[in-house]
């Protein structure tokens, strides 16, 4: 009997000790969750790219409504901006690669002023809970009177042509960056994933970020060559940004950033941002079938390139009803984390940020859509970075490139007056 007593007690014992350490693991947690939550809610969080107004022309989607990311597959919308605590991000005024004539540089600005004037009509339209933003100073302000901070950048230099003069143009809209190509070569650069046309920078496009730095136009150099990219390194008198960019060390896609790049970038004074596009995160696994359907709709849609508005909607349905047939394994918050760590080791803590790519093919397993973003913070907190370091990552750096890319720009205008 006594026998029997001490094994109930020290079987007491145990079950003491282990719902003891549960309790404490859970206050634990419950503890970095708060304190998770506490900095997300009082820094200023800014998404550098998204590619939302490719659906803001679709008379169906409304910016003030909340959506369903699993039903109609966007992952932005003013409702869920709040909901994830995003302060602001960037609006993507994407334009696909065309042919480089004249005429097709006529219908390209047309598209990319058509994007600005959606744009502004969106924000009119919600102005009681948004507002457009090109300053740090304006996200600022609008996160003081609880409003969501509009930016606009320019994805794909295609855009300009061969006018430098469209750079004031889309400044003076409201762009505050332009990414210099996109999947293709055009007349600026050569892309990452393309063939090599001008080795680098083209005479042209040394010419044109000669201009951005004059006019303060952040230079992105996401989807841009090695060489590219170094070419504008060597020209450049301001920062630069890779608004949407991994490290290729953890993810070996040409679309990320060698270390020697990212230490390069961080010599610059600049920022990567990194990108939450599953594929770019973490290699997917191998599926035959998937890669096949992929690649006929890239074929069917001419690699997604010179696509009407209908055409590039049928497109996305196409791409979407594969990944339904044939759903990927994401990525998770804790590989994306996997990728600042990376890069802070590398370059420093103010030379990394965050740019999901949302409505563009961004989003991974805790932070499908924008209404997650708090989760990648928890997991920041869980591998102790300070609310300063979170600070700098959530926008701080994007946004001291920003003002130091005003300030060059407003020194040259003053030495060109005083001359």
């Amino acid at each position: 009997m006594p026998g029997f007593l001490n094994k109930i007690s020290t079987l007491s014992i145990i079950m003491i000790m282990i719902f003891s350490a549960t309790c404490i693991a859970a206050r634990k947690a419950g503890n970095l969750e708060k304190k998770a939550a506490e900095i997300h809610h009082t820094v200023l969080t800014i998404d550098s790219h998204t590619d939302t107004p490719l659906r803001l022309n679709q008379k169906s989607f409304d910016m003030s409504v909340r959506h369903d990311p699993r039903k109609d597959y966007s992952k932005i919308d003013f409702p869920r901006m709040k909901e994830g605590g995003l302060d602001g991000a960037f609006f993507g005024i994407f334009v696909s690669q065309g042919p480089r004539n004249p005429e097709a540089f006529e219908k390209v600005r047309l598209k990319a002023t058509m994007l600005f004037d959606t744009i502004d009509a969106v924000v009119m339209r919600n102005h009681n809970i948004a507002g457009l933003a090109v300053s740090p100073a304006d996200a600022i302000h609008l996160k003081k009177i609880d409003k969501r901070a509009v930016f606009i950048g320019v994805e794909n230099g295609y855009a300009i042509g061969k006018d430098l003069s469209l750079i004031s143009t889309y400044y003076l809209r409201g762009s505050r960056y332009i990414t210099l190509c996109h999947t293709k070569n055009n007349d600026i650069c050569d892309s990452s994933t393309d063939t090599i046309e001008h080795n680098g920078l083209s005479p042209f496009g040394y010419e044109v970020v000669r201009e951005m730095n004059h006019v303060g136009m952040m230079v992105d150099v996401s989807h841009i060559s090695d060489k590219s990219l170094l070419d504008v390194l060597s020209v450049t008198k301001v920062p630069v940004i890779a608004s949407h960019s991994c490290a290729r060390a953890l993810c070996d896609n040409l679309r990320n950033l060698t270390d020697e790049l990212l230490r390069a970038i961080a010599k610059n004074g600049g920022v990567v941002q990194m990108c939450i596009l599953s594929d770019y995160v973490k290699k997917p696994d191998p599926n035959p079938r998937r890669d096949s359907a992929r690649h006929a709709i890239r074929v069917k849609y001419h690699d997604f390139d010179g696509l009407t508005e209908d055409e590039m909607k049928a497109a996305h349905d196409d791409w979407n009803a594969v990944n339904e047939l044939f759903p990927q394994k994401l990525a998770t918050v804790s590989d994306v984390v996997d990728h600042i760590d990376h890069i802070v080791k590398v370059a420093g803590i103010d030379h990394v940020g965050i740019g999901t790519d949302f409505d563009g093919g961004g989003g991974v397993d805790g932070c499908f859509d924008v209404s997650e973003m708090g989760n990648i913070t928890l997991e920041l907190v869980k591998r102790g970075y300070s609310k300063n370091e979170i600070r700098k990552i959530w926008g701080g750096n994007l946004m001291r490139v920003m003002d130091k890319t005003d300030k060059i720009a407003r020194e040259y205008k003053l030495s060109c007056r005083c001359k």
